[in-house]
């Protein structure tokens, strides 16, 4: 499609071409809502741009479930690779044929006293009077505000720029942050064979398998996945919680950072500062990694209990036994003196919506919403981590949540329209 969009005003676009604004675009299809689709880059951007050469997925391919697209593959308890995500989400394209413009970036968001809504887009300026900002929830690396600059031989590299060991320079590796991706890029330059130094923060990990399943099928048979963020212990704590870590790579294992440590990784606690060409770390590494094993184990006693309570003939569980444990806690690292050449930070993702001039937002710039409704009539979020349950942000979850979101445009069109224009305008923000 061709962008100019000066002067428009429609009745739904969807800013956003990932998995997010397609499954918004199918829905609302479905119910006759003429809509567009704005994206700033391409489809299936990130995907195709921002990860590493190995990158898989950590959930199995069944619980890819867009809406009226779910995984048909050969493969249903595989895990996909980087090339075959980037296909599905075409395929999924193709099959939703979304009226879509690419390379579109809204560039700011307000809304008028009669309550239509604004965009500055790079293609023009258009109006809308309902808005679902579908840009997901990981936007803009962070990185600690360490003291001092890292000495300038020192290559640096966020987790979406890394691409695989050989694109670094000779030498070893700090990994700093041990999330899913800290965890999986330490073990991907692991198994390469670099010597690799992992900054190890208070991310839980789980078991991949457990008495016979994977462990994701066991919670979806305790309905683990279907729990709104309203009935979860954190309740909406739970948003900022780190992702366990686990793999899909070669079919699903687990990740044992104490097994790595066996094998030559060093492992530190939190790093805390750094002067003069030196790391400082909190002694705090020994804790994190019990922290860690304490939660699979809690999950594993889950699964138990459900097993008993219901009466499931499954095969005895394995418990983990610490394989490795510190004799020392490291605190200081002299970079001048080590072989690290360089860093690869994993530390995640803030959340940028300073481009939407419209207050929904708490001081620290995250959306106030209930399931994506806000407090502004007509503007919607989707795509959120934990946005209504654990899948909302992935590609097992943000259906249901596009659906949610589609009712209730639908119900408010003839309440929101103005000056006889008849339809109701939804936008869904940019990214994939």
């Amino acid at each position: 499609m061709s962008a100019d969009l000066e002067g428009e005003h429609r009745p739904v676009v969807v800013v956003g071409g990932g998995q997010a604004g397609l499954s918004m675009s199918r829905c609302l299809a479905r119910r006759g809502i003429d809509h567009l689709v704005l994206e700033r880059d391409v489809v299936a951007s990130s995907w195709k741009r921002n990860r590493w050469d190995t990158f898989c997925l950590v959930t199995p391919n069944w619980q890819c479930d867009l809406p009226d697209f779910p995984y048909a593959g050969p493969d249903p308890h595989g895990f996909m690779v980087r090339s075959e995500i980037v296909d599905y989400l075409e395929a999924y394209r193709s099959f939703v044929e979304p009226p879509l413009h690419e390379g579109v970036g809204v560039t700011r968001l307000s809304r008028d006293d009669r309550g239509t809504f604004h965009l500055t887009t790079t293609a023009g300026e258009c109006t809308a009077d309902q808005v679902v900002v579908a840009t997901g929830g990981y936007h803009t690396p962070l990185v600690p505000p360490l003291s001092e600059p890292l000495p300038a031989q020192i290559a640096q590299v966020q987790s979406h720029e890394y691409r695989n060991p050989g694109a670094l320079p000779p030498g070893e590796v700090l990994v700093v942050g041990s999330g899913q991706s800290g965890a999986q890029i330490a073990e991907d330059l692991h198994l390469a064979g670099r010597r690799v130094h992992l900054v190890v923060g208070n991310a839980p990990r789980v078991s991949r398998f457990y008495r016979g399943r994977d462990v994701t099928d066991w919670l979806h048979d305790m309905g683990y996945y279907r729990m709104p963020v309203t009935e979860h212990p954190r309740r909406e704590a739970v948003r900022a919680q780190a992702n366990h870590y686990v793999t899909g790579r070669d079919g699903g294992r687990d990740i044992d950072l104490r097994r790595f440590a066996t094998e030559g990784m060093r492992l530190y606690g939190v790093l805390t500062d750094h002067a003069g060409g030196t790391l400082r770390f909190r002694p705090d590494l020994e804790s994190s990694l019990d922290h860690a094993d304490e939660v699979s184990e809690s999950i594993k006693d889950s699964i138990d209990g459900f097993v008993d309570r219901e009466g499931i003939d499954a095969p005895p569980g394995e418990r983990y036994t610490p394989v490795w444990r510190p004799e020392s806690e490291t605190t200081e690292l002299d970079l001048s003196g080590s072989s690290i050449t360089s860093v690869v930070w994993c530390i995640g993702f803030r959340q940028d919506f300073g481009w939407v001039d419209v207050g929904v937002f708490t001081g620290r710039g995250s959306p106030v919403h209930s399931r994506g409704v806000t407090g502004t009539p007509g503007l919607y979020f989707l795509g959120l981590p934990w946005q209504w349950t654990w899948g909302s942000g992935r590609f097992s979850g943000v259906g249901n949540d596009a659906e949610f979101l589609a009712e209730r445009i639908r119900s408010q069109r003839g309440l929101t329209s103005t000056g006889g224009r008849g339809d109701v305008c939804n936008v869904l923000a940019l990214g994939s």
